[in-house]
């Protein structure tokens, strides 16, 4: 069983015709895939789920090598939502796969409507780095779920992981099935130029624009997942242990590193203080009594690479050079690629963690009086993919809900909205097109084909010439909706 795994980069004609190559190859697996049935297409995401829970030890390794991760987020992050979103399309899929029946309309009677569910054909997954397997085979089993051949780009940034990757895939899936092409940009380049039937990225805003822009050259639909700046909101009313315990789980998880992490905190000032406080003593209770001490924990993972280290490091020291305050932590380690986990208070507008997307251990606190003024400044952001609000006030929480947008949202939680698996997670413009996981998942990667069955045929009393007999039908038609 051969699968096409080519570490690039390589000489540009090279790589682009191996791609092309494997591209064409699985053309005609598409087509036949097209009458794939629900035991054929669950059959392929039992072997990929069997792949991954046999090989695990070396996935936590790989997660070490690349994060630091500990295990157990690895199980967390990693293996539960896609052995959660396989379960889903095991036991769902036949059903979903079904022509679903719609109603006539007024104009339609006498027709049968349904929707027939098609493989899209070729599909290319573009992965990120923060969630490496989570992020490349959540999409894959929806993929095939649907009847779809693919080919994935996965991040470069962990090679460990992306090799773990590779290796699943090789047992798994010939390459005119399902194939993986490693490296850097340019691969990706090489990718984009293909007349795929479908592209799913998951990634940062301003490459899905690049994304967007190449699928737009051969009309190929596409699926983002981006990111965004995710505001958090800590009312008066709110249960402050609740909530300490939640955010700093939320927020400081594979080290800030998610793009449904809460960004930026918005408390009331009537509860600051306190919450500050629980907060402070959840961080030491969870990584160590001081910041130094967390960068030895064993269950905190690290920065993925240097340079992103660098990074956050940068946004720290642009904080504190504009006056804002550490309230808790302030430890970094570049060439161990950590950054403690750090509150801070006081960050000036124009400091760049509230103007760019964290994506690190770095959370801003910022107090608050009149909810109004918080909605406000939501609104006049991009429109994020997660929004949190924490309140036991009904009339807040309704609030928030009805004058805010957001991909999704939690109360009294964080995360969470990324595992229900009966609920449809995307994004909104900046943070987002399309939605995936469970049926959601499915429908991305399907053509809805509407198709219509003649019963018995009322059209024909619209049909030329038109007679006075067939312009009073249709005048009489247009003075019938009046009445429906």
């Amino acid at each position: 069983m051969s699968t096409a795994v080519t570490q690039f980069p390589l000489n540009t004609v090279r790589m682009d015709a191996e791609i092309k190559r494997v591209f064409d190859l699985q053309r005609e697996t598409a087509l036949r895939w097209r009458t794939s049935t629900a035991e054929e297409r669950i059959g392929r995401i039992k072997r990929l789920r069997d792949a991954c829970l046999a090989d695990l030890p070396a996935l936590y390794d790989a997660a070490y090598k690349d994060f630091k991760r500990p295990a157990v987020e690895v199980d967390l992050t990693e293996m539960i939502p896609i052995m959660s979103e396989a379960s889903e399309y095991i036991h769902s899929l036949k059903s979903w796969m079904k022509p679903k029946g719609v109603w006539p309309t007024r104009m339609t009677l006498g027709l049968k409507g349904y929707v027939q569910y098609e493989p899209r054909g070729r599909c290319l997954i573009v992965s990120p780095w923060n969630y490496p397997v989570n992020l490349t085979f959540g999409p894959l089993i929806p993929c095939l779920a649907a009847g779809n051949t693919a080919i994935i780009k996965p991040s470069e940034m962990t090679p460990h992981m992306s090799a773990w990757m590779v290796k699943i895939v090789k047992q798994v899936f010939p390459e005119n099935e399902v194939a993986i092409f490693e490296g850097d940009s340019t691969v990706s380049t090489s990718l984009l130029n293909q007349p795929f039937d479908h592209i799913f990225f998951t990634g940062s805003p301003a490459i899905g624009k690049v994304v967007m822009a190449a699928a737009a050259k051969n009309l190929t639909s596409v699926t983002l997942e981006l990111g965004g700046k995710s505001p958090t909101i800590v009312d008066e009313s709110a249960d402050l242990d609740l909530a300490a315990q939640n955010l700093m789980w939320g927020k400081f998880v594979n080290s800030g590193q998610t793009c449904i992490a809460p960004d930026h905190l918005f408390v009331h000032e009537s509860v600051k203080e306190p919450f500050v406080q629980k907060s402070i003593e959840v961080l030491k209770k969870r990584y160590g009594a001081t910041p130094q001490d967390s960068a030895k924990s064993a269950d905190l993972a690290h920065i993925v690479n240097e340079r992103h280290t660098q990074r956050v490091a940068g946004l720290l020291a642009d904080a504190k050079q504009k006056g804002a305050k550490i309230l808790y932590g302030d430890f970094v380690n570049v060439n161990d690629h950590f950054v403690s986990p750090t509150l801070l208070g006081d960050c000036p507008a124009d400091a760049k963690l509230m103007q760019d997307e964290i994506f690190g251990p770095l959370l801003p606190i910022i107090a608050y009086r009149n909810l109004d003024e918080v909605i406000g400044r939501i609104n006049a952001d991009q429109k994020p993919l997660a929004l949190y609000i924490f309140s036991r006030s009904e009339a807040n929480i309704e609030k928030v809900m009805k004058n805010t947008t957001a991909g999704g949202a939690c109360i009294n939680h964080t995360l969470v909205q990324f595992s229900h698996g009966n609920l449809p997670f995307g994004g909104v413009n900046n943070s987002g097109i399309g939605n995936s996981h469970g049926f959601w998942g499915f429908r991305a990667f399907s053509h809805e084909k509407a198709v219509v069955r003649t019963r018995f045929m009322m059209a024909k009393l619209f049909f030329p010439p038109y007679t006075k007999f067939v312009r009073d039908n249709i005048q009489n038609t247009i003075k019938l909706f009046k009445l429906w």
